[in-house]
C-alpha cells in the first residue's frame, strides 16, 4: 500500500511538545497517481519568512497543517528532540497548549511555506 509521511507536532498530557509519524495511506486513483482520504479545512496562508528566523518556545496558533516550499528548518520539543524538515515536507502542527516547540531556519534564505488550518 502506498502512503505519505507526514510529522505531527502534539503537546501530550504533561504540557511537553512531541514529535510523531504519521502515515496517511494513499489509494490508487489510476493515471494520476495516488491519493489520500479528503481532508475538510478551514482556511490557508501563504508565509514568508527571515533568513534569520529563529522563534523561541511557542505554541501553534491553531491545527494547522504545514506545507514548507523551499529551505531547511530545525523544530525542537519543550523535551530537546530536534528533527530537521526540508521543502516539501508536510507537518501536522497539534501543539495549541503547553510548553511549545522552537523553530528555526538552517539556511539564510527568505523561506515559503502554506498554513492550512483544520478542526
Amino acid at each position: 500500500m502506498e502512503e505519505f509521511i507526514i510529522t505531527k507536532v502534539y503537546s501530550d498530557i504533561n504540557g511537553d511538545s512531541q514529535f510523531e509519524d504519521i502515515r496517511v495511506p494513499l489509494n490508487p486513483a489510476g493515471t494520476i497517481g495516488y491519493l489520500s482520504e479528503n481532508y475538510k479545512v478551514e482556511s490557508l496562508v501563504f508565509r514568508k519568512v527571515l533568513p534569520a528566523y529563529d522563534y523561541d518556545f511557542h505554541t501553534a496558533p491553531a491545527k494547522q497543517f504545514i506545507i514548507l516550499l523551499d529551505g531547511k528548518i530545525e523544530i525542537e520539543t519543550s523535551l530537546g528532540e530536534k528533527r530537521v524538515f526540508t521543502g516539501g515536507d508536510v507537518l501536522q502542527m497539534e501543539d495549541t497548549t503547553g510548553k511549545g516547540h522552537k523553530t528555526k531556519n538552517l539556511e539564510m534564505i527568505e523561506r515559503k511555506s502554506v498554513f492550512i488550518t483544520f478542526e
